[in-house]
């Protein structure tokens, strides 16, 4: 099991994530071209909405954080859609300046909402989920895997 609280492992999942955007973007000021750090990434970030959006979401919004939920909603489906358009730009071979610019457009948007779910939301997940939904995030957060074909709540770009 994911040792530490549950927000403590969700906040790592943010660092890990934001740290491949990181590696691929340095990469790419050194010339460097592979896009796997960047994939993995966003792998990473649409696997932690899912699990944020499946597990942790509707508890929270049982509790009364109605609005607060809300606004996460509607962050994930703006990051979902930056994500749908980098796969756009690296499938089309565009320039590394384009794709460099919308890593950093999509780090700038995790930063906003991060900084707000870090100190709203995820200490509520250790204070509001019983026992059995937190064993539940627990063990999907050791290795817990999206299902294909799966899109968030508020993505609004179609799917391909």
């Amino acid at each position: 099991m994911t040792a530490g609280s549950l927000a403590q492992a969700l906040e790592r999942e943010h660092r890990d994530i934001d740290g491949g955007i990181e590696e691929y973007t340095g990469g790419l000021t050194q010339g460097e071209t592979d896009p796997g750090p960047l994939l993995r990434a966003m792998k990473g970030l649409r696997r932690h909405i899912y699990l944020e959006e499946e597990f942790l979401f509707p508890p929270l919004k049982e509790a009364g954080m109605t609005m607060p939920i809300f606004v996460m909603l509607r962050e994930h489906g703006e990051l979902w859609d930056a994500m749908d358009a980098l796969d756009a730009l690296l499938a089309s071979g565009d320039e590394a300046a384009t794709v460099q610019n919308a890593c950093r457009e999509l780090l700038a948007r995790l930063d906003s909402h991060n900084s707000k779910e870090e100190p709203i939301i995820y200490p509520q997940a250790d204070a509001v989920l019983d026992p059995d939904a937190a064993a539940r995030l627990h063990e999907f957060l050791d290795g817990g895997a999206m299902p294909d074909g799966w899109r968030c709540e508020k993505a609004t770009q179609p799917h391909e």
